[in-house]
């Protein structure tokens, strides 16, 4: 079955390459449906109906988080970018653009914190510390 997912001929890309083309599909299918849920929960008057979405939403943050986790993984210049950008204070287009200048250097961006594991954000670690 034909997709428009490609912008390039699948029988010239990877299977990696169809796999992470998939992936950002996914994730953006994701978005949608979290904004969908957004615009649902805000004007649904039933309190049980509004209960169930907001349970399906959760899950919706679930599936996105994974797959973008996943794609960081398969991108880690993407995420040593994201690493600069995500869970950090201050100011996010400073922060970006802070983060997207430090890129591929091998230093970490201001602010950033570091990573448990290659290929990860480093979420681990901040475990216990009520956020």
């Amino acid at each position: 079955m034909p997709t428009d997912q490609y912008h390039e001929p699948p029988e010239e890309l990877s299977a990696e390459t169809r796999t992470f083309a998939r992936m950002c599909a996914s994730l953006a299918e994701e978005a949608e449906a979290i904004g969908w849920y957004e615009q649902r929960i805000s004007v649904e008057p039933n309190e049980v109906s509004r209960a169930i979405m907001l349970d399906s939403l959760k899950e919706e943050y679930k599936h996105f988080s994974m797959e973008l986790e996943f794609l960081f993984r398969a991108k880690p210049l993407w995420a040593e970018i994201a690493r600069g950008v995500l869970f950090q204070d201050g100011d996010i287009v400073a922060n970006g653009g802070a983060a997207e200048e430090g890129a591929g250097s091998g230093r970490a961006p201001d602010g950033a914190g570091t990573s448990d594991a290659p290929g990860t954000l480093g979420i681990g670690s901040l475990k216990g510390q009520g956020l």
